[in-house]
């Protein structure tokens, strides 16, 4: 029984809450009215309590390092879910990916590897992909997967520029897929709490936001060496290169956190990073996604033979409604997190602490009937739930894009060395010829979006 793949031509009207896709995709023998609930009742499980194969949402996951492992085990306990293919460039995480799967699933057998996404994308059997590559291939996989008819688990950012994450965003929308940012703080209870504090009055009027993020601390490793190496054994790495200008391999290429700090590959740690507590920003503050607003930065760039996109940062964002925002590396000055500011008081939230003032704020629990922001309590068991129930997930893809392109924002002040003005009805700075560069990255041929 699989999920119908008949894509529209116009995208979904945004509704961040409960969005439902205007036609009904369903598993095969349900009616089209119903949706399937994440965990289906006991009486159409199979032995063992789990999910009958044929009503599973079938995975194909892409990019299987470090952060595409984890990815994948985090799907595999899920009842709704079966990992059926993995991918990846390189042969040795490949096979030991596939090898995971095949143990988990008590088959033995490895389950299929490929190093093209473009065979996963072709398999019919395949309802939603995991995309954990390099940033650099994020748009190059995703726009296509959705014209495909996957629905995507995409790790953040969206892509290396700005123009990257709205092409993402309009293939979501335009062929009705689901889409989860991997920004998982919006599945943490704290992070929940702080923007529902912020974003229903508990602060009073909010009128300054100041976020945080690791920067400099990442440094290249200096035992690894910077001239061109031999490409290892079992590594396309044409194909790792994919759509950024060709370079010589060296190990920072591929190795942690080396590939990180190269801007071809990525736009740094002022997007990769600060992504994370830019989008708790705009969760708490959605208004920040809707303003014109005028960004400067004040930013080191490394000097590293082979690593060279922004090292430090400190960014201000005044947005036309007089709603400042101040965006740094941690400690340059403001702690790593987010801290909505208003005129009654304040929250701070970062990864394992809260903290408020008044104190009180912390005690305060939101009755049914107020508004809230919606809960999920595990970020991966919430997409496929809103696989089987075609709705937004509770990091949709225009949450992701707004939370990217914050931070291209700051690093194209930075690089500019100048104030810039940001337009979101128009995604791009005005008549600025020289910032409306920087909306885009040219790709390598055969590669587009």
């Amino acid at each position: 029984m699989r999920i119908k793949r008949q894509p529209r031509n116009q995208a979904t009207a945004v509704d961040s809450r409960a969005r439902k896709f205007t036609r009904r995709h369903f598993l095969g023998g349900t009616a089209a009215a119903i949706t399937i609930p994440c965990f289906l009742p006991a009486g159409v499980l199979g032995r063992d309590g789990a999910t009958p194969p044929s009503q599973r949402v079938t995975l194909g996951v892409i990019g299987t390092g470090g952060r595409g492992t984890a990815n994948m085990k985090s799907f595999l306990p899920l009842a709704d879910a079966q990992v059926i293919a993995v991918c990846d460039v390189r042969q040795g995480p490949r096979t030991q990916a596939a090898t995971i799967v095949g143990r988990h699933y008590d088959s033995g057998k490895p389950c299929d590897a490929y190093c093209d996404f473009r065979e996963v994308l072709d398999r019919a059997d395949i309802d939603a992909v995991v995309l954990s590559p390099q940033d650099h291939w994020h748009a190059a996989i995703a726009v296509p997967a959705a014209r495909a008819g996957k629905d995507l688990y995409c790790e953040k950012p969206l892509g290396v520029s700005i123009r990257e994450g709205a092409a993402m965003r309009d293939a979501v929308r335009r062929y009705e897929r689901v889409f989860q940012t991997g920004t998982q703080q919006r599945s943490d209870v704290r992070f929940r709490q702080a923007c529902n504090l912020a974003r229903f009055g508990y602060l009073g009027k909010v009128t300054k936001i100041e976020v945080a993020a690791p920067g400099p601390q990442y440094q290249p490793r200096a035992a690894v060496p910077a001239v061109p190496e031999a490409v290892p054994d079992g590594f396309d790495y044409e194909m790792y290169l994919g759509p950024a200008p060709w370079r010589p391999y060296t190990r920072y290429c591929i190795d942690w956190p080396g590939w990180y700090l190269i801007w071809d590959l990525c736009a740094g740690f002022v997007v990769n990073w600060g992504v994370h507590h830019l989008d708790i920003a705009h969760w708490g503050c959605p208004s920040i996604g809707r303003q014109p607003c005028r960004v400067t930065c004040r930013a080191t760039y490394r000097t590293h033979p082979v690593c060279d996109n922004i090292n430090s940062w400190q960014a201000e964002f005044a947005f036309d409604d007089g709603l400042q925002m101040s965006f740094t590396d941690s400690g340059n000055p403001f702690p790593s997190g987010c801290k909505f500011i208003g005129d009654e008081g304040w929250v701070h939230v970062d990864r394992g602490s809260i903290r408020a003032e008044p104190a009180s704020l912390l005690d305060l629990r939101i009755s049914p009937d107020q508004p809230s922001l919606y809960e999920s309590k595990d970020h991966y068991a919430d997409f496929i739930q809103a696989v089987r129930e075609r709705r937004d997930p509770v990091a949709p893809v225009e949450a992701g894009h707004v939370a990217s392109y914050l931070g291209h924002l700051a690093e194209a002040a930075g690089r500019l060395q100048r104030e810039l003005r940001w337009n979101p009805a128009t995604e791009d700075f005005g008549a600025d010829e020289d910032a409306n560069r920087l909306l885009t990255r040219p790709m390598r041929s055969p590669w587009r979006i």
